[in-house]
């Protein structure tokens, strides 16, 4: 279940995503699988080969990849979030979602 992000940046991050871009959105999530992670950081762009390519620098390949008809991301948890967004200087997303670096 994911929570915690307005429509108005789900919006923003579809738009970003659809023009091309490498667009990141971090909401809050709960699941059973995983009770220790309470965040996810979802990294998206409509031009697989440049997601792909970014993907690359931090270790992240096509089995990773999620392919959601016009929102193709990574999902981002744990140690491999921490490292975006610190790689990213996504700090605001940081520190809205309480994340220990």
């Amino acid at each position: 279940m994911a929570f915690g992000v307005k429509r108005a940046e789900l919006e923003a991050w579809k738009e970003q995503v659809r023009r091309g871009e490498v667009a990141f959105i971090t909401h809050f999530w709960l699941h059973p699988r995983c009770p220790d992670i309470t965040t996810v950081t979802k990294a998206g762009c409509a031009d697989l080969a440049a997601l792909l390519a970014w993907g690359e620098k931090y270790g992240l390949g096509s089995q990773h990849l999620h392919h959601r008809e016009e929102f193709p991301h990574f999902d981002l948890i744990g140690d491999k979030q921490k490292e975006v967004l610190v790689g990213e200087a996504l700090w605001d997303q940081i520190k809205r979602f309480r994340i220990k670096i």
